[in-house]
């Protein structure tokens, strides 16, 4: 009886000692049991929908706000809805010659962990006590590049920059960048997504309240044979 107590009591310290935010973030194998009800829910490469996509993953490098690199595989995931709908909007974005950047698509709730530790300011940052659209599959931090060019058109700020330049509802007078951003936003708006407040970079899937937080790593989700 006192074993039995004993072991009762420690389960919930454990659960809480795995995540401090107190949020429920799905592992891999409740993922796939997941699939086995609802396959819509596939997390897919980006690429492997859209082949012609560029990628340019930030996190993988050190060339980023943290200044570390964050994950080990360069990769852009998303879920099967959202990678559809990104291919659609590439559609229509290839009809002004420019296509789509990715720099960040899926993200390990580990990661905004890290990103929140970092960097404290929830205007920028997601909180993991709610977790990120990003940690859902329904988030991509994203640019237009010229066709030609292969070369990103001018935005209002970089991509990750921490000013209220990034805001999407900031005024720009240079008309070309003002014009660049207007396209960015209602091309996207159009397919499915919608302009994150705070940058205007990052786009969020019309819908990503039916989608779990996840933290599965890059290498699990490449697993053979899963």
């Amino acid at each position: 009886m006192k074993l039995k107590l004993i072991v009762c009591l420690l389960v919930p310290v454990m659960t809480l000692a795995q995540n401090k935010y107190g949020i429920k973030a799905i592992r891999y194998d409740e993922y796939l049991s997941s699939l086995k009800v609802k396959p819509e829910k596939e997390l897919v490469q980006i690429r492997a929908v859209i082949p012609d996509i560029v990628l340019d993953i930030r996190y993988a490098t050190a060339n980023n706000f943290t200044g570390k690199q964050i994950y080990t595989l360069p990769r852009a995931y998303a879920r099967k809805p959202v990678a559809e709908a990104l291919r659609k909007a590439q559609t229509e974005f290839k009809t002004f010659g420019v296509g789509i950047k990715v720099f960040d698509g899926y993200r390990p709730y580990k990661a905004t962990v890290k990103f929140y530790e970092e960097y404290h300011d929830t205007t920028y940052v997601a909180s993991p006590y709610r977790g990120s659209k990003h940690n859902r599959g329904c988030a991509l931090d994203m640019t237009i590049v010229d066709l030609k060019t292969g070369k990103e058109i001018p935005m209002p700020t970089p991509y990750d920059s921490f000013q209220k330049e990034a805001w999407p509802s900031t005024p720009v007078k240079d008309p070309v960048i003002r014009k660049n951003r207007e396209l960015l936003i209602s091309v996207m708006e159009r397919n499915g997504f919608k302009v994150n407040e705070s940058e205007w970079w990052h786009f969020d899937f019309v819908g990503w309240q039916a989608y779990e937080v996840m933290d599965i790593d890059f290498e699990e989700l490449e697993k053979p044979n899963r």
